[in-house]
């Protein structure tokens, strides 16, 4: 993910016209006289070795600053996704990983059904980021770890480096992109690679959209894929989709390696249009990311908890042309159009441990001709389904519900190729009232314009210890939806709101405050929540 000033820097050079993703045509690529086993490039699209077409569609994951969240790709894989993008550093500028960790990484993608996307977070920003590596000295890393990678072709993916060139002279990012991927091919690396693009990897300037052709052609095997970053330089339909088709035209093949959806104060990227257009002209996507975020509002779980999507999680994973809807598991995985029968509907599911905001939730299992590999339980209100958790087992604990309120649950099953069962039938339970908390809330409605407001809540713990960890939730009356926070991370499910904090507000001292801002839309009215609780507590109001 670029770094907020380089952001900044490339949202004020749009702001000043510079932008010029339309200006240079892309010619159209020549096939290579050899392909490499595996995952490989024909025509401008990603096949696998038995020509199978692979899209990606799957998530960032930042192993290399949190090694120890090691459920992360199982979890990634129950909500649906086919590939990872695994952040990995060589030792520039973080803690290299080693040999032996990345073939663990490996070990656990193909453990877990997904295709593996490895880079080289170090070169971020290089010629703008004094502390960034350079692609030769990615290339190096590469070659150091050829024992592992080998005979990996099938499941891994070598993305040479993070975004490897800031937003000084982008041009100067062709001649070392060549020769990283002469020097890795020389080598004897037979994966697909991947190139980010300048620009902090929004190639805002087109530098690799002019000189796609001439990199493409530097490898020999031809089996190499584009890689740009959407963020708030692609605000438009018309930036995506012209940068998109672009390549589409020419037959060079091209993902939308990261990008972000939520609002902040560089832009409002048009996730929906990234998606859309993803789906249209078959492009893979990997979404920034899992979890553990230093700006936490690009968190798709809060706190690495795949029970806790954030909104932008639950819009990935679960919204219009997602991961849930649209992702397709690798056939050398069993998946794919090998396997066509769906499983039986689980059993019916019972509740338990029912408290004000959560419940345990177990059910029969279904069966399958192959094997079910996930399960995703559902709330039912008339013909509306919302997701509220996944597991790989057949139970469940749900978490952050709303107290005082009746849940109509149901659970459907999964199995590796991505068929959904029947429906299982439903179970109701109702949380109980929250128990009184010493807390106390303050909201106040700071600005508001037609269609939007912003505003802000306080939150005072009246008690005599600190608060370390907290879920603020409330719910709004009339159609509100939060847009854009700051001080905290929030989900929202209709008009309930919760919200976890940020690192900088994860304690509340005793008889201290912390204030979470946002801004969001709103209709003809703009009623103010009137009923807080605290970590499933409730709060006196002021």
């Amino acid at each position: 993910m670029s770094s907020v000033p380089a952001r900044l820097l490339t949202a004020l050079a749009t702001l000043l016209g510079l932008l010029v993703l339309g200006a240079t045509p892309v010619q159209a690529a020549e096939e290579p006289a050899a392909q490499a086993a595996g995952l490989h490039i024909s025509d401008g699209r990603l096949l696998e070795a038995n020509g199978n077409d692979f899209v990606m569609r799957g998530v960032n994951h930042a192993h290399t600053w949190y090694p120890g969240e090691t459920q992360s790709l199982t979890d990634i894989k129950a909500l649906g996704a086919n590939s990872v993008r695994v952040v990995l550093s060589n030792g520039h500028r973080w803690t290299k990983n080693s040999a032996q960790d990345v073939a663990a990484v490996i070990t656990s993608c193909k453990a877990n059904r997904l295709i593996c996307v490895l880079e080289v977070h170090d070169t971020t920003g290089y010629g703008e980021e004094a502390a960034a590596a350079t692609l030769d000295s990615a290339a190096d890393y590469w070659i150091g770890l050829k024992d592992v990678l080998a005979g990996q072709e099938d499941y891994v993916i070598v993305n040479i480096g993070n975004e490897p060139w800031g937003n000084t002279d982008p041009a100067g990012w062709t001649a070392p992109t060549i020769a990283a991927i002469k020097k890795l091919r020389s080598a004897g690396l037979e994966h697909t690679i991947m190139v980010d693009a300048p620009n902090w990897g929004q190639d805002w300037q087109g530098v690799m959209r002019a000189n796609a052709q001439s990199v493409y052609a530097a490898d020999t095997t031809g089996n190499l894929i584009f890689s740009i970053h959407m963020y708030s330089v692609f605000d438009t339909a018309a930036e995506i989709t012209d940068y998109l088709n672009a390549f589409v035209a020419a037959r060079l093949p091209i993902l939308i390696g990261e990008f972000g959806g939520p609002a902040d104060q560089w832009g409002d990227p048009d996730e929906d249009t990234m998606m859309a257009a993803a789906q249209n002209l078959d492009l893979g996507y990997l979404a920034w990311s899992w979890s553990g975020n230093t700006d936490p509002i690009l968190d798709l779980s809060i706190g690495f908890d795949p029970n806790q999507l954030s909104s932008w999680g639950q819009r990935i994973f679960h919204g219009a042309n997602g991961i849930a809807q649209t992702s397709k598991e690798a056939t050398v995985f069993g998946g794919g159009g090998s396997d066509t029968q769906a499983p039986t509907a689980p059993g019916t599911p019972t509740a338990s441990a029912v408290t004000s905001t959560s419940a345990q939730l177990t059910w029969p299992a279904a069966t399958d001709n192959v094997g079910v590999t996930a399960y995703e339980v559902v709330r039912v209100s008339g013909s509306t389904e919302t997701t509220l958790a996944a597991s790989t087992t057949t139970s469940a604990a749900l978490t952050s519900l709303t107290p005082n309120t009746a849940y109509t649950l149901a659970v459907y099953a999964k199995d590796a190729a991505g068929n959904r069962s029947p429906r299982s039938a439903t179970v109701t339970l109702t949380t109980s009232n929250p128990p009184t908390g010493t807390c106390a809330v303050a909201y106040r409605t700071v600005n508001e314009w037609p269609g939007g407001f912003q505003a802000d809540v306080t939150v005072r713990n009246t008690g005599t210890a600190a608060v370390n960890g907290w879920t603020l939730a409330f719910s709004f009356t009339a159609g509100q939806t939060v847009t854009n926070m700051w001080g905290g991370v929030p989900s929202q499910t209709g008009g309930a709101v919760k919200v976890a904090p940020a690192s900088y507000t994860s304690t509340i001292p005793a008889g201290g405050s912390v204030t979470i801002g946002f801004t969001g839309t709103k209709g003809t009215t703009n009623p103010s929540p009137t009923a807080f609780t605290l970590n499933g507590s409730t709060c006196t109001t002021s």
